[in-house]
Order: C-alpha cells, then structure tokens, then sequence
C-alpha cells in the first residue's frame, strides 16, 4: 500500500462516493475495482471539463470551420473534432481564425490562435475574447 500526508481527500466515483479523513499526516490508498497482477485499478467514466462556450457559438464555429474546409453538408463537426482531422493544415488553420474574428468582431492574438486545435477550444477562446470587448466597451 502506498501512503501520502494528507489532512481530507474526498473521492466521488459514478458507483461509490467514499470520503477518506485522515487525522493523522499519511493516508492508505486503498484499491477499488478490480485488481490485475496485484496493482489496484480505479473504474471510472471519463472526465471531462467544459468550458463556457455558448451553443450558439459551437454552431457558428462548426460552421465555419465546414465552410472553410469545404467539408460536405453531411460532414459531422462536433465540439471534439480536431482541426487536423478536419483535414486542416496550418494556413487552413489561420484562414479560419481570421473568418472567425470577422464574424464575431474580434481580434485573436497569434500565440492564442496556435493553441486551437479543436472546435471547442475556437468557441472557448472567442467567447473570453467577446466578454473582454464587452467589458472594456
């Protein structure tokens, strides 16, 4: 068993919620799940955080991002699709953030623009961008 200082730790899974209050400074990890070749395996669903880009906003960027790789009509383009497995390359890449900054009025910086490869990340980045011109407005 392996210890760590800890003073609370809550662990929440989708099966079991088990708090774990250690009021002396190391804290046993105990296996939950199955265990395979003796090292304990933790089942849990994936985990994902969502940022707070508007629906509205996905659409708009799926679209755009459809429009500008000239993908067909029933090309699927969800929040998770990857530029690149768009079939976007780096000017491709560039031709949509500036389609992007024209449609919502905006201007992206360059080291944030190289940081977009998915269409969530797009709708992310324009909606803090939008909140921040509004609010200097």
């Amino acid at each position: 068993m392996a210890a760590a200082p800890v003073t609370c730790v809550r662990l929440t899974t989708s099966m079991h919620t088990n708090q774990i209050v250690g009021k002396s400074s190391t804290m046993r990890i105990v296996p939950m799940g199955r265990v395979k070749s003796g090292f304990p395996c933790l089942r849990t669903s994936r985990f994902r955080i969502s940022c707070s880009a508007k629906p509205e906003t996905v659409n708009k960027v799926s679209e755009i991002v459809k429009t500008q790789l000239a993908l067909s009509a029933d090309t699927v383009v969800t929040p998770d699709s990857k530029l690149s497995t768009l079939g976007a390359d780096s000017l491709d890449t560039v031709e949509i953030v500036m389609t992007l900054e024209e449609e919502f009025g905006i201007s992206v910086e360059e080291e944030n623009s190289q940081n977009i490869t998915t269409v969530q990340e797009a709708a992310d980045l324009i909606e803090s961008l939008v909140e921040k011109k509004n609010a200097t407005a």
